[in-house]
């Protein structure tokens, strides 16, 4: 991670990578490494055939840009009710606040996407999920 919170210029990596079953994380800008207070970026890679499952966050907005790959992306109308969408590169999803979704990549390849959440939170949830194995910057998971 950069040396001290308030980062103007970082790479990915200067900052750890957040490793799950289904692909990986890399948080540029949060409060521990920007000191960003309204929201957090980070580069999430899904590998072929993975995704996140159905989930929420409340209080919570969230936009989804997709760099490259394809995948289902899945929001919940105002009722609750799926609406799934096939999703590839250039395309942005808006998931309003506690509003249940989910992302799988169904591509031959990796699927990668810029998350930001406002506010920030969720990334230092997923940190110390049990799932989440944490790589320091200074090596490649």
């Amino acid at each position: 991670m950069p040396d001290q919170p308030g980062a103007r210029f970082v790479s990915s990596t200067d900052v750890e990578t957040q490793v799950f079953d289904w692909g990986s994380i890399r948080w540029t800008s949060e409060p521990r490494v920007t000191a960003a207070q309204r929201f957090t970026l980070g580069v999430v890679v899904l590998h072929p055939g993975k995704g996140h499952a159905r989930h929420n966050h409340p209080g919570v907005e969230e936009v989804l840009y997709v760099v490259d790959g394809e995948g289902e992306q899945m929001v919940e109308d105002g009722d609750g009710r799926p609406v799934r969408r096939t999703v590839c590169g250039g395309d942005t999803v808006h998931i309003p606040p506690d509003v249940y979704h989910e992302t799988r990549n169904v591509g031959p390849g990796p699927m990668t996407l810029i998350a930001v959440y406002s506010p920030p939170g969720p990334e230092a949830l997923l940190r110390a999920d049990p799932a989440c194995r944490v790589v320091p910057p200074d090596q490649v998971p």
